[in-house]
C-alpha cells in the first residue's frame, strides 16, 4: 500500500480529516485538482462547536488571531434577536474568517502533523476490493490505499464514480455575491444595508469595499458579470451604487441535496460531498469539519486495528441525521425569507416567539451545533435536542461536554492528541487495558453532576456512571478489545 488513506479535496474538511488522521500516526495522502487556493476573500463564520473543535486540536488562538469576533445572535433567517444568555459553551460568539486563511492554516495543520498534500492531481476512477482502493488520477497515474475519502465538493466525482444517489431538490433561485468598490460617497449608504426578503445586502467590508449580495436573474452555471451585480442592484434597490472594480464575484443557488449513504465499502464521503444547502445560517463549512472529526478517530481506528466492528459504520449513523436536520432547517428560513404574505406572515409570527428565551436558545443551539445529541441507544444516529449544561447529569450522554476547568487546566487541552478521555470523580476508575487509546483523569473537583464521564476524541460523552464494570463495557464498545 502506497497510503492508508486517500483524501480527495483539501478544502476544510479534507485538511481537517488529514490532519484528526495524523493524530494518529495514519499515512495519509491529500489529492487537491486546483494547482493554487482560491484568490478571492469570502468571509465564513465559525460558529461555536467549530470554535470548540480548534480549541479541542490547539488551534483556537491561531484561528482567532485572523477573525474577528460576532455576536452568536439573529442566525436563524437573519430575524434580529439577541444572543442567549448562558450558552452552553466557553466560546459563545462567531468568528468571521476569510475562507482562503481558514483553509490554509487547515492545511498548515495538516502538514504540520505529517500528512502530504499534492495539488493539481485530479481523482478520475478508482477501483475498490478487499483490500484496499486503487485510486487513479488525470495522466493515467494509481496509487493504491487501504481507504479513499470524498471531501471534494459538490459536485464531487468520487461521490459520482462511487454511484450514491443525491436525492433532493435542484436549485430554483441563484443569488450573486461578491466583494467590490462603490462609485458613491459612502455618508449615501447606510452603514449596512440589508433587505432580507429580497436577498440583498450591501455591507461595507474595509479599505473602501463593499460586500454585496443580490439576487441573480436566472438559474445558470455562468459565472456573474459586474454588469449583471449592477442590473440586479438596480431592479432591487432602485441603484446600482456605481459598483466597480470586483475583487472576486461568484453565483450560489439554493440546491438541497444530501447522499443516500456516506460509506459503500471502503470509501467515504464528507463535507459538501456528502450534503450541500444554500448557505443561509452559515453552516455548510462547519457541519463539513464537524464531520472530518468525527470520522477522523473511527477512520484511523480502522486502520490502527483496533476498531470495534461496527464503528466505522457509526459514522453514517451519528453524521447522516445532522445533515438532515441542517437541510431541514435551511429550507425552512429560505421560506421565511421569501416575500410572498403567508411566508411573511410566518416570519412575523416566528420573530414573536423568538421573544421567549427558550425559542431564541433552541435555535440558535441548532444553528451553532451545541444542541445536537447523539444516539448511543442499539439504533444509533443523531438528533438535536434542547441543549444540556456539561453538569446536567444522565441527560448529557451523546451529547459534546463543554471545555470544563480541570486540575491540569482545561479539559480540551486534554483531546488535543485525538484520544478518549476517562473523566473521574471518583478517583477509583481505570482505563486499564485501553490506556493506550484513552487517558485518564482523576479530579474529584471538576464541575460535573455525575461521578465519571467517558468522552470520545471529538468531545461527545460516550457514558456515565461510576462501576469498573459497565465502563469496561462501553470501552469495548468504542475503543475495541483491551491491550495484552
Amino acid at each position: 500500500m502506497n497510503f492508508d488513506v486517500i483524501i480527495a479535496g483539501c478544502g476544510p474538511t479534507g485538511a481537517m480529516l488529514a490532519a484528526e488522521l495524523r493524530l494518529h500516526d495514519v499515512r495519509v495522502l491529500v489529492l487537491e485538482k486546483e494547482t493554487e487556493p482560491a484568490s478571492f476573500v469570502r468571509i465564513v463564520s465559525l460558529h461555536l462547536r467549530s470554535l470548540e473543535l480548534m480549541a479541542m486540536r490547539g488551534l483556537l488562538d491561531r484561528v482567532l488571531q485572523q477573525g474577528r469576533r460576532r455576536p452568536a445572535g439573529g442566525l436563524f433567517a437573519a430575524i434580529p434577536a439577541p444572543v442567549p444568555e448562558g450558552l452552553d459553551s466557553a466560546y459563545d460568539f462567531m468568528l468571521g474568517i476569510p475562507q482562503p486563511v481558514i483553509e490554509q492554516l487547515l492545511q498548515e495543520h495538516a502538514v504540520e502533523l505529517g500528512a502530504q498534500v499534492r495539488r493539481g492531481r485530479a481523482v478520475t476512477g478508482f477501483e475498490q476490493d478487499d483490500e484496499g482502493v486503487t485510486v487513479e488520477l488525470a495522466g493515467g497515474e494509481k496509487l493504491r490505499s487501504r481507504y479513499l475519502v470524498g471531501c471534494d465538493g459538490a459536485h464531487s466525482t468520487v461521490r459520482k464514480l462511487l454511484g450514491v444517489g443525491f436525492p433532493g431538490e435542484p436549485s430554483r433561485n441563484d443569488t450573486l455575491m461578491g466583494e467590490m468598490e462603490v462609485g458613491v460617497p459612502p455618508e449615501e449608504i447606510p452603514h449596512q444595508l440589508t433587505m432580507p426578503h429580497q436577498r440583498f445586502w450591501l455591507r461595507p467590508f474595509g479599505g473602501g469595499r463593499y460586500s454585496v449580495l443580490v439576487p441573480a436573474e436566472g438559474v445558470s452555471d455562468e459565472p456573474p458579470t459586474i454588469e449583471a451585480f449592477r442590473r440586479q442592484l438596480r431592479a432591487v434597490a432602485g441603484t446600482d451604487f456605481g459598483v466597480h472594480s470586483p475583487r472576486w464575484m461568484s453565483r450560489f443557488g439554493d440546491a438541497t441535496r444530501l447522499a443516500e449513504r456516506y460509506r459503500a465499502g471502503r470509501v467515504l464521503l464528507a463535507g459538501d460531498a456528502a450534503h450541500i444547502h444554500p448557505p443561509i445560517g452559515g453552516q455548510g463549512l462547519n457541519l463539513g469539519l464537524q464531520d472530518a472529526v468525527n470520522l477522523g478517530w473511527k477512520l484511523a481506528a480502522q486502520v490502527r486495528g483496533w476498531a470495534p466492528e461496527p464503528l466505522l459504520d457509526t459514522y453514517h449513523a451519528e453524521r447522516h441525521p445532522v445533515a438532515a436536520d441542517v437541510l431541514d432547517n435551511t429550507r425552512a428560513q429560505v421560506e421565511l425569507l421569501s416575500p410572498e404574505p403567508g411566508a411573511r406572515a410566518v416570519r412575523r409570527l416566528l420573530t414573536e416567539l423568538m421573544g421567549f428565551e427558550e425559542v431564541n436558545r433552541h435555535l440558535v443551539e441548532k444553528i451553532t451545533a451545541i444542541g445536537i445529541r447523539y444516539d448511543f441507544s442499539e439504533g444509533e444516529g443523531a438528533r438535536a435536542g434542547e441543549g444540556a449544561r456539561a453538569g446536567a447529569g444522565p441527560d448529557l450522554l451523546g451529547r459534546r461536554l463543554r471545555d470544563l476547568d480541570v486540575k491540569q487546566g482545561r479539559l480540551y487541552d486534554l483531546l488535543r492528541r485525538g484520544r478518549g478521555l476517562l473523566l473521574d470523580r471518583t478517583e477509583r476508575l481505570t482505563t486499564g487495558g485501553w490506556s493506550d487509546r484513552v487517558d485518564h483523569l482523576a479530579d474529584p473537583a471538576v464541575e460535573l453532576d455525575v461521578p465519571c464521564v467517558l468522552v470520545r476524541p471529538d468531545g461527545h460523552v460516550a457514558w456515565i456512571g461510576d462501576d469498573q464494570r459497565d465502563l469496561d463495557v462501553h470501552l469495548s464498545r468504542w475503543f475495541g478489545e483491551p491491550a495484552g
